[in-house]
């Protein structure tokens, strides 16, 4: 696949090898995501700045449509702060991760400081998602033993992912990775109906054939989950565990804030975002990603040293935490590359002259109307408002 304004290569790079892209300015990094991602295989596009995460996610979905682009939130909260991500980013994230296991994504883009965190082995994912559909045989007891141990709360009222509700033969349930909650109505034990609704007039919309149900955590709740999280502390942390307030929270089933940072205690094993994606999947390195890596080491390395001495709250090493810059590229060499660097001049796309609007000039378009007269293309104006 090529694009008459961007000469790239339509052959890629083989597993283990890099190719470099021309520097882009603009939106052109957005085209060229559009146009290497035409083939069957995933696209991940690793980041240096979050921000061109959002930016390249919104640009490539309308730049190209038809592709499946899906963005890896981060967690949006700095290394062992005490408070935990909104469950919409965890939503979001569980999601992805899901899309990209069943191969329901064509681009993947994901900042390099969300990468370098060590998450759920896709087993778990795997283990933990179930589905539900109209005439299914559904004992309470069996789908509140399953909501618990996939980490959904029960309340009264369902307002949020992660939660449901249990009123008689009407279950409300909020999944993961869903706009909207779901209203079951049981006859007996079997599924009957199942409808969205809204949360704020807890009125029902329009029916549904199935629903799908992602875990409420990125760790395991149940019983297993926490008895692992207990004796993985008492390994890692010297004292007397039964004395930190944050050890006897989750052994009551509890969720201290910011317990994402002790993730690793919940499994034998962790996992990275490279153990989810297919054999066959490309990179793409968006601009330094090498000294945004860097940086964060610096900024965690620092909170660590401030934090570690205190031993009402232990905190885990970064390395039980994080991939290591030489820990992210050795996993990254096992699959074809592409490096976009940062926009400078004499590439396919370059930044614009200066053409602002010069208001106390005798011709304030000036500068724009000696482009568009030098200028052998198309031109789009675009402006806030038909003024």
């Amino acid at each position: 696949m090529t694009h008459p304004l961007l000469p790239l290569s339509a052959v890629p790079p083989k597993p283990g090898a890099r190719q470099d892209l021309p520097p882009l300015a603009g939106s052109a990094d957005a085209l060229a995501i559009a146009q290497l991602a035409g083939d069957s295989r995933l696209l991940t596009v690793i980041v240096a700045s979050p921000l061109d995460a959002q930016r390249l996610q919104e640009e490539v979905a309308w730049l190209a449509p038809a592709l499946r682009v899906h963005l890896l939130p981060d967690w949006e909260t700095l290394p062992y702060d005490s408070f935990s991500p909104h469950q919409d980013l965890i939503s979001e994230r569980l999601a992805t991760l899901h899309a990209v296991v069943r191969g329901e994504c064509d681009v993947l883009i994901a900042a390099a400081t969300t990468v370098l965190a060590r998450i759920a082995p896709p087993v778990f994912l795997a283990g933990h998602t179930f589905f539900l559909k109209k005439g299914d045989k559904l004992p309470l007891d069996r789908l509140r033993d399953q909501l618990a141990i996939g980490g959904y709360q029960p309340m009264t009222q369902v307002v949020a992912a992660g939660e449901y509700s249990v009123r008689g033969g009407l279950v409300d349930l909020f999944p993961m990775g869903t706009q909207l909650p779901f209203r079951i109505e049981l006859f007996d034990d079997e599924v009957e109906t199942i409808r969205t609704f809204d949360v704020d007039s807890q009125r029902t919309l329009y029916p549904v054939p199935e629903i799908r149900l992602l875990p409420a955590r990125e760790f395991p709740l149940g019983e297993a989950g926490r008895t692992k999280f207990r004796q993985r502390f008492r390994e890692t942390f010297e004292g007397d565990s039964s004395r930190i307030a944050l050890y006897k929270d989750v052994s009551a089933g509890a969720l201290p804030a910011g317990i994402e940072y002790y993730l690793p205690l919940f499994f034998d094993a962790t996992a990275t975002l490279f153990d989810y994606l297919p054999r066959d999947a490309a990179l793409l390195l968006h601009h330094d990603v090498p000294s945004a890596i860097a940086e964060f080491w610096r900024d965690t390395s620092g909170r660590y040293d401030m934090l570690k001495g205190d031993r009402s709250r232990p905190v885990l090493p970064p390395t039980e935490l994080f991939l290591t810059d030489e820990q992210f590229f050795v996993a990254a060499k096992d699959f074809p590359r592409y490096h976009l660097a940062a926009a400078a001049a004499g590439g396919p796309a370059a930044p614009l002259p200066a053409v602002a609007v010069d208001r106390k000039a005798d011709a304030p378009l000036a500068a724009l109307s000696e482009f568009l007269a030098n200028f052998d293309g198309r031109v789009l104006l675009l402006a806030e408002s038909p003024g």
